[in-house]
């Protein structure tokens, strides 16, 4: 598998803080309402369009995995770090995991019901971005669902310390209007958008779209009613 110099440093920062990530986030949705009820919602969404092959797009150690999969999914995962993939497998033998890039995923063009992309993209640059959702556009079949989450800003921050162990990675903030913009360049209609503030840490605010891919009937742009924001 090629890899771009940014994506080998994200793999090796993952690959490096693998395991104490994992135990750190395990109960994570436990204190974050917010984003349990958006997984929750993307889950929904999918079973009521008659479900389908479902996939965690950068699942890490697969707690959402194992979670999507609570909720009635059939769903796997793919994700840049072989070490997140092991830990992944080992916690949910009965899913399968890959370890695979985001712009270029192993997946048959229309095979997916959903994607899952959960805080995936922020470690690529912006101007990268949009080749990634061209791909999760094309893996997605003609009604499939997306779910995008992100931190919200407009700055790289610099990660020189993280989990316990020294690493060399970018994360970036992200515009909502930006992405949402590049989602309908990259094919997609906007079906709603969430952004409830602070979640997690003081001052990080979180943004929540949900797309599918446009159709030849569907308008350009969005869908649903006005964005939310709390």
């Amino acid at each position: 598998m090629d890899l771009s110099p940014d994506e080998r440093r994200t793999q090796v920062a993952y690959d490096t803080v693998a395991t104490d990530y994992a135990a750190l986030l395990h109960d994570f949705l436990d204190e974050n309402p917010w984003e349990r009820t958006a997984l929750e919602a993307f889950a929904g969404e999918v079973l009521a369009d008659g479900g389908g092959p479902v996939l965690d797009a950068g699942c890490g150690p697969g707690r959402l995995t194992g979670l999507l999969r609570d909720l009635g999914l059939e769903v796997s995962g793919v994700d840049l770090s072989p070490a997140m993939v092991e830990l992944a497998r080992s916690t949910h033998p009965r899913v399968r995991f890959d370890v695979g890039r985001l712009a270029a995923l192993d997946v048959a063009a229309g095979a997916l019901a959903g994607v899952l992309c959960w805080y995936s993209v922020i470690h690529t640059a912006p101007a990268e971005q949009p080749d990634v959702y061209r791909e999760l556009a094309r893996v997605l079949r003609p009604g499939g669902r997306l779910l995008l989450g992100f931190q919200v800003g407009d700055e790289r921050v610099r990660l020189e310390h993280a989990y316990g162990h020294d690493i060399d990675l970018d994360a970036h903030r992200l515009s909502a209007d930006l992405v949402e913009r590049q989602l309908l360049d990259a094919g997609f209609v906007i079906t709603s958008r969430v952004e409830p503030g602070e979640v997690g840490p003081p001052g990080q605010r979180q943004a929540y779209l949900l797309a599918r891919p446009r159709t030849a009937h569907s308008p350009r742009g969005t869908d649903a009613g006005p964005k939310t924001k709390y």
